[in-house]
């Protein structure tokens, strides 16, 4: 066994029946390569940094240097050192499915789900808000709607038991915390965060399907890292075998590295023509057929990868696709480097920020999360999951925390640490002349407007900022309001 399949989440989540009950069995905790530690790089006086200076920008602190990773990857002692091994690796996948509550070892599921399960599922998740909810166009939404939205989960229709079924995702697909595409703000004037948006998922992935809506447009499924309601056209139901069986072939195939990638569009194979791959993705290959031809092509200058796809019926079938040689992607999961942790986060630079990977981007726990997946490292979704994780190696800051105890916890930063305040978090970048700088999606970024309060920069997307001028309010910074430090390393 190959440890690049060591290394595969989905694999680690023991979706490949024996071969990876087998492969889990073997997983033992390792100490990996640990790089030696980053240090900050001395500044000349052309990096002296002034933090309130917003002249290049119009940013306080950034110059229009520091947006190209290899800025940051110059800085770095041993980029290229590995920080984690692939052993190393697996190991840590597999204390995250064991010791998170949050995630999901879809192959441990029993062959039949009981009422209770499934209903505490989906009564899990789909509550009904407890303040005021603005649609689109700020609109209140009604009781009304909130009550045809409950009365479509059809909880009354879960049977007392029922078999276990599986399916792969076809297409990226929004998890909803409703069987309902309706958008929910917190205010008329917010139109970011979706209150009624989950998370995310991409084509390929492993879902166990437990439920459907009333009126028959959504399944609640359970994936490794989430359980919510997906669109039902987005699912393909398989047998347990075809489902795991297309998982453990992924695990030798082609692993999407840029931020998005399509497949070659094509009229012959509508189901597989520009399909958006999101980094991470992994997908089994195929062998070049004896007539050279895929999908009206000659295929030499693509990668012939297999996509699942959905029958009118709904069941599961598979279909060639192509993949250009010259787009990002690579033969296994990155090395898990200080300079790739760079250069991955830097992929996402600009793009929207997207509250649970809402209007096609990404939040803050799912940059991090589809960055270090990447390298084959699994996190669990969300801040709050992934802050407290007890899988994971972490500082922990309380409310007593001196000053002095939270300042010793920024100067021991290292490139790639996660950084949570209450609902965010940031990865860790490097210094210049002794600032720690990070790289986080953000639809804000507060700074003291000098007249006692604070205000936004309205960043809105993958953003580098220094860390010691941002505010959490008036009176706390962000510093003083660390409540973990997650450390993706030795």
């Amino acid at each position: 066994m190959t440890l690049s399949l060591q290394r595969h989440p989905f694999l680690a989540h023991g979706l490949a029946l024996g071969l990876v009950l087998a492969l889990a069995a073997g997983c033992t905790p390792t100490s990996g390569v640990r790089p030696p530690p980053v240090a900050p790089v001395a500044a000349d006086a052309s990096e002296t940094i002034d933090l309130a200076d917003a002249a290049d920008t119009g940013v306080p602190g950034v110059r229009s240097a520091m947006l190209e990773p290899g800025y940051w990857v110059a800085r770095l002692p041993a980029p290229d050192a590995a920080v984690l091994d692939d052993a190393a690796i697996a190991a840590q996948n597999d204390r995250v499915l064991d010791m998170d509550d949050s995630m999901h070892r879809l192959a441990a599921l029993p062959d039949v789900l009981s009422r209770e399960q499934v209903r505490g599922w989906i009564t899990g998740l789909s509550k009904r808000p407890t303040s005021p909810r603005y649609d689109e166009a700020g609109a209140p939404v009604r009781a009304r709607v909130l009550d045809a939205m409950f009365a479509n989960l059809g909880l009354r229709a879960v049977p007392a038991t029922q078999p276990t079924r599986f399916g792969l995702v076809v297409r990226r697909a929004d998890l909803r915390s409703f069987p309902s595409s309706l958008r929910a703000f917190s205010s008329a004037t917010d139109h970011d965060i979706d209150r009624f948006q989950e998370s995310a998922l991409f084509p390929g992935a492993p879902v166990a399907i437990v439920h459907r809506s009333r009126d028959r447009a959504w399944l609640f499924v359970v994936s490794p890292r989430y359980a919510a309601w997906v669109p039902a056209d987005a699912v393909a139901e398989g047998t347990r075998a075809q489902v795991f069986d297309y998982v453990a072939r992924a695990a030798s195939g082609r692993v999407i590295t840029g931020a998005k990638v399509t497949t070659v569009h094509t009229f012959e194979a509508p189901r597989v023509s520009e399909v958006q791959l999101d980094m991470g993705v992994r997908l089994p290959l195929l062998p070049v057929p004896d007539d050279a031809r895929v999908n009206g092509q000659h295929p030499y200058t693509s990668w012939i990868v297999e996509l699942p796809v959905r029958e009118p019926d709904g069941r599961l079938a598979f279909s060639p696709a192509l993949v250009q040689r010259n787009a990002d992607t690579a033969p296994d999961y990155l090395p898990l480097t200080r300079a790739n942790i760079v250069r991955q986060a830097f992929k996402f630079l600009g793009e929207r920020y997207g509250w649970g990977h809402g209007y096609n981007g990404r939040d803050c726990s799912g940059f991090v999360s589809d960055v270090y997946q990447s390298m084959g490292v699994l996190l669990p979704r969300n801040t709050s999951d992934q802050s407290v994780s007890p899988a994971l190696r972490r500082t922990a800051l309380g409310k007593d925390a001196s000053a002095a105890q939270r300042r010793a916890a920024v100067d021991a930063l290292e490139v790639g640490d996660l950084i949570y305040i209450p609902g965010h978090v940031m990865m860790m970048l490097g210094r210049v002349d002794g600032h720690p700088y990070v790289i986080h999606d953000t639809n804000g970024g507060s700074l003291a407007d000098g007249q006692g309060g604070v205000r936004s920069l309205h960043l809105n997307a993958v953003s580098v900022t220094p860390l010691e001028p941002l505010r959490f309010a008036a009176d706390a910074s962000y510093i003083d309001r660390i409540t973990n430090i997650v450390h993706i390393r030795p």
